[in-house]
């Protein structure tokens, strides 16, 4: 988990809009219009089909015919609402500024980034009208799943909503608002949407990186060394199988043991390039991961929490003559998890470890509420603490960066960076310590 530049990330530690009308275009080959689409290969049973308060926004990728420029179009549906079509326009050019792993390094202050969303979001009037009119008809019930197959890291958790006056609704971030869900076609499968809600139940199965080398001197002349192991104590109390070995964890994870896991977890530093072979995580690369059976996770369809930089990025294979995104979200999805809590960008560590802590104990306090409304919880109390989104800082103040006003707009940002791909009523319950079975001590782990 770094990467991060010496700049604002250095400062930060050491001191402690009107939208134009969309228009129409023609619909690209393939492209559904707001009907109703099955769950998956098979018809999904009643009661696995994602219940009638939930919206579906679809997004795809596209060109424009003249120049070439990538751009992408939206259609959503939900019941009780008419659809809204598939529309795209001239402010749906692939948003490059907006996307959270621009939070940290030589993207623009937190601030200015959060300011740049919200334009970003005052243009996409036709679709924050159409959320709003299924926040009217269907409350805090609403549920929001984004099929988003554009690889464009378009922060929809981040996504600027408009107050409604005449409906009762505030202004607000969508993923502190509603529980959003993500979902990309696992095209290896052919699976569309997850057809039937998850219930992991189980141990933790965890990896904790360390880097054991001598700490290097970085251009910035701060010593750095990645040492995750202070994670275990967020799982203390909770049946747990620790590794601080990469090998003794993907043994693990290949084998069948016999208590079930519920929860994959991994602390590690993580890796972005635009080539999926230079993807890594722990220092193994996405290919490496790729060649592993991960019993695990076809046995027990665990839900997997990547707290590594940029675990949530995607990457359009075409250096392997595929279109397809991939990534370790992807892969893990592929290979059989219930669901995946991921990083849209650079979180740093001991920024993650709190907020990992808090969600861990909005889950066990609450093992029946699903994952996807833990975290819309968990980013409602970030933003809680926040405060009004009125109120948002300048990026310079008496000619210095305004390092006090940044801070908590960072951590603001944290908290909408864990993004969920899974179904939208899968929940985790974790196990209680056995007997034989660790807690969470570093003592305990392999």
């Amino acid at each position: 988990m770094s990467g991060e530049s010496a700049g604002l990330r250095r400062l930060l530690e050491n001191s402690v809009a009107t939208g134009r009308r969309l228009a129409r275009t023609p619909v690209p080959a393939g492209v559904r219009t707001g009907l109703r689409e099955r769950l998956g290969l098979t018809e999904a049973d009643a009661d696995s089909r994602p219940p009638p308060y939930t919206a579906r926004i679809t997004v795809v990728p596209h060109h424009e015919c003249h120049g070439g420029a990538q751009t992408f179009g939206v259609s959503a549906w939900c019941e009780g609402i008419s659809p809204l079509p598939y529309t795209t326009g001239p402010t749906q050019l692939r948003p490059t500024g907006i996307g959270l792993g621009n939070a940290l390094g030589d993207g623009p202050a937190p601030s200015q980034l959060l300011r740049d969303i919200r334009h970003w979001s005052r243009n996409q009037q036709r679709l924050a009208a159409w959320i709003n009119r299924a926040r009217a008809v269907h409350g805090d019930a609403l549920q929001v799943t984004v099929h988003d197959d554009t690889g464009y890291e378009i922060p929809w958790e981040a996504f600027w909503l408009p107050a409604d006056p005449a409906q009762g609704l505030d202004e607000g971030l969508l993923g502190a608002l509603v529980a959003v869900t993500r979902w990309l076609t696992i095209r290896s499968t052919e699976l569309v949407l997850p057809e039937a809600s998850v219930s992991a139940t189980g141990d933790v199965l965890g990896y904790y990186f360390h880097d054991a080398r001598p700490a290097r001197p970085y251009r910035d002349g701060v010593r750095h060394i990645h040492d995750m192991r202070a994670d275990m104590a967020v799982f203390q109390g909770y049946a747990h199988r620790p590794h601080l070995t990469i090998d003794g964890f993907l043994d693990e994870l290949d084998g069948c043991p016999a208590d079930p896991v519920g929860l994959v977890y991994m602390a590690a530093h993580g890796t972005y390039d635009d080539r999926v072979d230079a993807l890594t995580l722990a220092e193994v690369t996405w290919a490496e991961y790729d060649d592993r059976p991960m019993t695990v996770l076809d046995k027990d369809h665990s839900m997997v929490c990547l707290n590594a930089c940029h675990s949530a990025r995607f990457v359009r294979n075409t250096g392997l003559g595929e279109t397809d995104l991939r990534g370790f979200t992807e892969l893990f999805l592929r290979k059989g998890a219930g669901g995946c809590v991921v990083a849209a960008g650079q979180v740093g560590d001991s920024e993650a470890r709190e907020l990992i802590g808090q969600l861990v104990g909005i889950l066990a306090a609450e093992p029946w509420r699903p994952v996807a409304d833990s975290l819309r919880l968990f980013r409602s109390r970030a933003l809680d603490e926040f405060g009004p989104l009125t109120n948002l800082p300048r990026t310079r103040h008496e000619g210095r960066l305004n390092v006090d006003g940044q801070r908590p707009v960072l951590r603001l940002l944290y908290s909408l960076m864990f993004q969920y791909y899974g179904h939208p009523l899968s929940t985790l319950s974790l196990s209680g310590p056995r007997p034989g079975t660790a807690t969470g001590g570093e003592g305990d782990a392999r």
